[in-house]
């Protein structure tokens, strides 16, 4: 009987989403005879199944409209740049929406507990749908960068939000077949993204509906949601929801996003500016720390730091998001700029890496939905990663795109069988209490491993590009010939079509400098996948939780 308590009164462990509140009514409603009677029987199981496939609709809807914005985006900027003009800020229209997403994120998890999934996810569609307009109707740059910011404020909400209400309906163990379809959405805007851009810029609607587009599908999902998501009643919580350490935390992570996006391209690394972002970021973050370890109700538990499972997902997450960001951006530019490949064509040139990605985030999330076993899933994908950055660092010696191909399959494979795979893991090993903050938290590091990871290989890139051009410059036989070669430097920094413009001495030496640029960073991808691996070895490989089994503290 006291089992039987317990199971009502919690909210999680994959209870059918229209479950009552946490606590057992004294005389059971007439609609809720079969579901309060432990264990559930599989006909409630169906039909909370059926309620669950219904709201992965809204789920997957906000999802794939939150990162088609950020994907469809890049193909524009060209065009939209030239209209509004401010080239200068050209950066910032990407960098605004990636920084308040990443830093938003914990702030999302642990709202959510205190004023419930539902509504914060309906405002967070509610702050996309407005900036998304917003941004389509923006006159000049200035209003753009605006309206990107309060962008990615809403898509820091759509990312990380499913995940904890998928959490708060299914078990971890079941939870892996959804999980997969959340990754699938990944791979189809990364590759309809591109497309659906250049298709758009070139269409008589014009670069403004790269915005517009996604405003129906967010208000379909905001329908869907209104209709179909009924979660049991939380809770309220008696602390105050702690907006020092939110600020605080949102503060450090921009600054960190900030200096980490334009140092080294922007502003030199030694500058006076790069300097007082670091101190800043630092001092922030030490101030965040001491603000959240006194908090009644901290926004990123300490207490999460203290869980190995969680700690090393996070290890591994970060190491995911820096590959995958890392090769997402500067796989298409290595395609266009070596291999002289349209926009277009480098965007489909990345299907082996998305196609092997979506088998693998699938086909492994409903492979652990067996038995719950995931470690050796994910040991095996960090391999394929090693594997694959070895196999992109030999492409620049090697003719032909038959590398490129096999060693993005290869990362493909391996970020697949981890992205979702070490979410669960965490989600699994955490209290209830623990599992909005832990789920954002995680969320988090994966997103700001993609943003330095971006920031660190471009590093890498710019940093060997200007050393070949800067060798060629030095063998110059003439100060004329020298300043040919500054003024391919320069001109390596320009579009594709600039670069294979050029004649044919100085077009024929900038790609081999950007062929050994790219080498180095496909080089450096390789200790940060072995760096995966020994996060994902030293996991314990406990199987996830099913329905009836307790968790660490209990509970079920």
């Amino acid at each position: 009987m006291e089992q039987s308590v317990r199971h009502e009164r919690e909210p999680g462990g994959g209870l059918p989403v229209t479950e009552p509140g946490t606590r057992p009514a004294p005389a059971p409603a007439p609609t809720v005879d079969a579901a309060a009677t432990p264990p559930p029987a599989p006909p409630d199981a169906a039909a909370s199944r059926r309620t669950v496939r219904r709201v992965m609709v809204g789920l997957v809807l906000a999802m794939l409209t939150s990162m088609l914005t950020n994907s469809i985006i890049g193909t524009a900027l060209p065009t939209i740049m030239g209209e509004l003009g401010g080239q200068d800020r050209l950066a910032w229209v990407a960098t605004a929406a990636l920084l308040t997403m990443t830093a938003s994120t914990p702030v999302w998890g642990k709202l959510s507990d205190v004023w419930g999934r539902k509504l914060l996810f309906q405002i967070a569609l509610g702050v996309f749908i407005v900036a998304s307009l917003a941004a389509g109707t923006a006159q000049d740059v200035n209003a753009l960068i605006a309206a990107r910011a309060l962008q990615g404020l809403g898509v820091g909400g759509l990312a990380t939000l499913p995940n904890i209400i998928l959490a708060d309906v299914v078990p971890p163990r079941e939870r892996g077949r959804y999980s997969g379809l959340i990754g699938m959405v990944f791979g189809v805007s990364t590759v309809l993204g591109p497309l659906v851009g250049g298709f758009l810029v070139d269409s008589p609607l014009g670069w403004r509906w790269c915005f517009l587009i996604t405003v129906p599908l967010a208000v379909v999902a905001f329908a869907v949601i209104q209709v179909m998501l009924n979660l049991p009643a939380r809770p309220r919580r008696s602390a105050p929801v702690d907006w020092t350490g939110a600020g605080l935390v949102f503060s450090a992570a921009s600054t960190l996003i900030v200096l980490l996006s334009l140092g080294g391209t922007q502003i030199p690394w030694t500058s006076p500016t790069a300097v007082a972002l670091g101190a800043g970021a630092l001092l922030l973050t030490v101030a965040a720390v001491l603000v959240e370890r006194r908090a009644a109700d901290p926004i990123v538990p300490a207490r999460l730091f203290r869980d190995r499972t969680f700690v090393l997902a996070s290890t591994g997450s970060v190491c995911v998001g820096v590959m995958m960001f890392g090769l997402i951006i500067y796989l298409p530019q290595y395609l266009q700029m070596v291999h002289g490949m349209s926009p277009t064509v480098s965007g489909l040139m990345t299907l082996p890496l998305v196609v092997s990605f979506l088998v693998t985030s699938i086909g492994s999330g409903f492979a652990v939905s067996g038995n719950g076993r995931w470690k050796g899933y994910t040991v095996v994908g960090m391999a394929l990663a090693v594997t694959g950055f070895a196999v992109l660092s030999a492409s620049p010696a090697l003719p032909g795109l038959a590398t490129v191909v096999a060693g993005q399959a290869l990362v493909g494979l391996g970020i697949g069988l981890n992205l979702q795979l070490l979410l669960l893991a965490a989600q699994s090993a955490l209290p209830t209490a623990d599992l909005a903050s832990g789920t954002a938290t995680l969320t988090f590091f994966r997103n700001l491993g993609g943003s330095t990871g971006v920031a660190a290989l471009g590093a890498v890139m710019v940093a060997r590009l200007n050393a070949e051009l800067g060798a060629a410059a030095a063998s110059a036989p003439s100060d004329e010939a020298a300043q040919d070669w500054a003024g391919a430097a320069e001109a390596a920094q320009g579009s594709p079509e600039l670069v294979h413009s050029l004649p044919e001495p100085v077009r024929a030496a900038i790609v081999g400098a950007f062929d050994h640029a790219m080498q180095g960073v496909f080089v450096a991808g390789v200790p940060v996948a072995v760096l995966g691996l020994l996060a994902v070895l030293c996991m314990r490989g406990v199987p996830l939780r099913g329905g009836d089994t307790p968790q660490p503290d209990g509970r079920r």
